[in-house]
């Protein structure tokens, strides 16, 4: 199972535990969130965050103060 969790992992980076233990169990695995959750933190997986844009500071009034 391991292996499989690893190879979903590798397709889909950006999906949690949560997700992967729903992909499995749409392919017929018998499994909880608890146990992923586990084995998870076992092979040390993490989810990629994505990154916040940074904004701009101040107004849009193009240098012109009001």
């Amino acid at each position: 199972m391991v292996a499989r969790i690893l190879e979903l992992v590798g397709e889909f980076p950006r999906y949690g535990y949560r997700m992967i233990t729903r992909l499995l169990r749409q392919e017929g695995w018998e499994v909880n969130f608890k146990r992923i959750y586990r084995l998870w933190e076992h092979e040390g997986l993490k989810v990629l965050i994505k990154k916040a844009k940074k904004r701009r500071l101040g107004y849009s009034g193009g240098g012109i103060s009001r």
